[in-house]
C-alpha cells in the first residue's frame, strides 16, 4: 500500500504544472530615469531628472509578488542648466555632499490580475525616510527583442512634499509638492 501511495504522489507531482519562482532583474541604467517636477513660482512646471540609477526588481508573476530596490545618484541631477544643477545639489535642497544617494525600497507590490498597479515602500531622501506609494501606470514583461533576454519595464509616479525631507527652501513660492516619475527597464539576471 505504501508503494502505491508513493507512486500516486510521484505521479501527481509530475503531472502538476511547474511553479514559477521569483526572478531577479537588474535595472538598465540607460533606460531608467527618475524625473521630478514642481511649480516654479506658479509660472511654470520645472522638469528635471537623475542620470544615474541602479537597482534590482524581483518579480513573481505566478505568486503575484515582487520587490523593488532602487538607488539614485543624486549628484547626477540634470536640470538642463549646470549652474542650477549645483544649486539643487546644495544644502538647501538635495545636499549631495552629505547625501549622495536617494533610495526606494518596497515593502509590498499590489497587483490587479497579472500586473502590478502600485508599489508601497520607503523613500529615503536627504537622510529622511518616509513611506510612499508609487502608482504604476504601465507595466510590461516580455523577452527583450534586441537583447534576447527576459525583461520588464514600468512607469510609476508619486507626489511628495519636499519640506518633509528637509528640502523645503522657498516653499510655498517654489512648490512644496514634487511629483516624482520613475521610468524603469530591467533585464533578467
Amino acid at each position: 500500500m505504501k508503494k502505491q501511495i508513493a507512486t500516486l504522489v510521484l505521479a501527481l507531482a509530475a503531472a502538476a504544472p511547474a511553479l514559477a519562482a521569483p526572478e531577479t532583474y537588474v535595472l538598465d541604467g540607460t533606460h531608467s530615469f527618475p524625473r521630478f517636477s514642481y511649480s516654479h513660482f506658479g509660472y511654470s512646471t520645472q522638469l528635471s531628472r537623475f542620470e544615474k540609477t541602479t537597482g534590482k526588481i524581483v518579480f513573481d508573476k505566478a505568486a503575484k509578488t515582487g520587490a523593488v530596490d532602487i538607488v539614485i545618484d543624486t549628484k547626477s541631477v540634470n536640470t538642463g542648466y549646470a549652474t542650477f544643477n549645483e544649486h539643487i545639489q546644495g544644502e538647501d535642497f538635495l545636499d549631495t555632499a552629505k547625501y549622495p544617494t536617494a533610495t526606494f525600497k518596497s515593502t509590498k507590490v499590489v497587483f490587479d490580475g497579472d500586473k502590478p498597479v502600485a508599489v508601497e515602500g520607503n523613500l529615503t531622501l536627504k537622510g529622511v525616510t518616509r513611506p510612499v506609494t508609487l502608482t504604476v501606470t504601465s507595466f510590461q514583461a516580455m523577452p527583450h527583442p534586441m537583447l534576447k533576454k527576459d525583461a520588464i519595464g514600468a512607469n510609476a509616479h508619486v507626489v511628495v512634499k519636499r519640506s518633509e525631507f528637509n528640502a523645503g527652501k522657498y516653499a510655498p513660492y517654489v512648490g512644496d509638492e514634487v511629483r516624482i516619475d520613475v521610468a524603469v527597464e530591467a533585464i533578467k539576471e
